[in-house]
């Protein structure tokens, strides 16, 4: 054994290094193995009988990048340490005993004598392959998580832990958005239950690529219904010029061409001020928005035309070209004195 090293591995430093879980060796400055401790055998599948006076890339550890560069050729953290006197701290890949490779968070610094020479390189590492499976999960739990709630909810409840925090309730200036199915009720009495959700499912798959094309949250789908909320009320009526000209068509093209029904739909939006927040039990709840200005949306969505879409005059007023509509009806709702004007795009 090199005789710097020796000196530098006390039997005290040997006890205190095969104590600790992560795995721990020492390199002369020509990466020759001098200690291997217990964890590191542990963690590789290698034993110090194994590896002593051999280096990594002498079919023992052979580590690469994330990638999957040969480091032991390449760029050898350890080489660089020893030379630069710099520590280095990353995540790599080395090779086990079996055979399989695992990533590991790995701290590389230099070994130096009492005069400050350096005399080795020490690498000190961890398995993490449990930490990463965790962030793979979390990462797929996250996406699949934002098609079953609204954005809005996701982010709320996100940021109330991170805050350690429930979800507030908010008085917030929103646009909502309602669409149905036209006669709904009859093309499921027509028509299996199979086919029945396989339009749905379709029709749900267009609206929302749309929704969140112009910046909406779908914040959820009753039935045939869908409900989407919008900062902006241009962006919802984007959203219903886009679904009526271009998605619905598309829509009945492929319900055609898989043998299922083709349908219509009406959309109705309304904006104003309502109340934003987390509703239900104490162990189940629902992230929405609740009011007159959902009540009436609805309302609205309903008094459209099949192939068409209505607004209310609370909506008009937030437009960039409010112009572009004109006065159609007016609609007296219940508990309500008076009544509220509709409007619809012009017909060109």
């Amino acid at each position: 054994m090199n005789k710097e090293i020796q000196a530098f591995l006390t039997k005290e430093s040997r006890d205190l290094l095969n104590f600790i879980f992560d795995g721990v060796y020492i390199v002369d400055t020509r990466r020759r193995i001098h200690f291997w401790n217990k964890g590191a055998q542990e963690i590789t599948g290698y034993t110090a009988e194994e590896v002593m006076g051999k280096c990594c890339k002498d079919n023992i550890l052979n580590h690469i990048d994330e990638n999957g560069n040969l480091m032991c050729v390449a760029e050898c953290p350890l080489t660089r340490a020893i030379k630069s006197g710099q520590n280095t701290e990353m995540k790599v890949y080395p090779l086990h005993k079996s055979g399989r490779r695992y990533p590991v968070s790995t701290h590389v610094g230099p070994i130096r004598n009492k005069d400050g020479k350096i005399i080795g390189g020490i690498e000190v590492f961890r398995d993490i392959s449990a930490q990463e499976k965790l962030l793979s999960q979390e990462r797929k739990f996250r996406k699949l998580i934002k098609q079953y709630v609204s954005g809005a909810t996701y982010d709320s409840v996100s940021s109330a832990v991170e805050a350690d925090d429930s979800v507030k309730a908010a008085t917030r200036d929103l646009t909502i958005l309602f669409m149905d199915i036209v006669g709904f009720t009859t093309l499921s009495e027509m028509h299996p239950p199979k086919k029945i959700v396989e339009v749905l499912n379709s029709l749900f798959s267009f609206s929302s690529h749309i929704i969140q094309k112009h910046t909406g949250d779908i914040d959820k789908f009753v039935g045939d219904c869908s409900m989407a909320i919008f900062i902006d009320a241009q962006d919802a009526v984007n959203m219903a010029k886009e679904m009526i000209s271009e998605g619905l068509p598309r829509l009945n093209t492929l319900l055609k061409s898989k043998g299922l029904p083709q349908i219509n739909v009406r959309i109705g939006i309304n904006s104003g001020k309502l109340v934003q927040g987390d509703i239900g039990s104490d162990d189940r709840k629902d992230m929405t928005v609740i009011g007159d200005v959902v009540n009436t949306a609805s309302r609205v969505e309903g008094e459209a035309e099949p192939g068409s879409f209505m607004i209310t005059e609370s909506a008009l007023a937030r437009l960039d070209n409010p112009g572009e509509f004109e006065f159609a009806k007016e609609l007296l709702l219940k508990g309500k004195i008076i009544p509220i004007k509709l409007y619809r795009l012009k017909l060109s």
